[in-house]
């Protein structure tokens, strides 16, 4: 069975951003300060998808768009690691990934929106609703 997530632009988005990362971190593994960055920016964009994960598993709406919001804030928290590598990537590179990542954040807002536009009016509705067989 195919994933559902993967549905989901912002989901694929942020998986495809979370190995862009982790490649990254290979050039600050040299230096003491910049594993601890590297530390930061796997933990932070990894928290992407993993809190998308986490939410699409939930049984509400509301649970799913917090989990989201969440992922939003630990898209900035990434952004906010690269402007602390200044040091030790390449200028270019971070303002390549800060761009993803503001692509991630604006995806994740538009699923926010989508999400909560189809739960209106529909307390019962859920995101894994796709996934059950249609009420009779």
């Amino acid at each position: 069975m195919r994933d559902p997530l993967l549905k989901y632009p912002a989901y694929t988005k942020a998986l495809e951003f979370y190995d862009n990362v982790a490649k990254d971190t290979d050039l600050l593994m040299k230096d003491t300060r910049g594993r601890e960055i590297a530390r930061q920016l796997i933990r932070a964009a990894g928290s992407i998808s993993a809190n998308f994960e986490e939410g699409y598993g939930r049984a509400t709406t509301g649970e799913f768009v917090r989990s989201l919001r969440i992922a939003m804030g630990e898209a900035r928290e990434t952004k906010g690691w690269y402007r602390r590598s200044k040091r030790f990537l390449p200028k270019d590179l971070i303002l390549t990934r800060m761009q993803e990542a503001d692509e991630v954040i604006a995806l994740l807002i538009s699923t926010v929106k989508k999400i909560e536009e189809r739960g209106k009016g529909d307390p019962s509705f859920s995101p894994l609703s796709s996934l059950l067989p249609p009420r009779r």
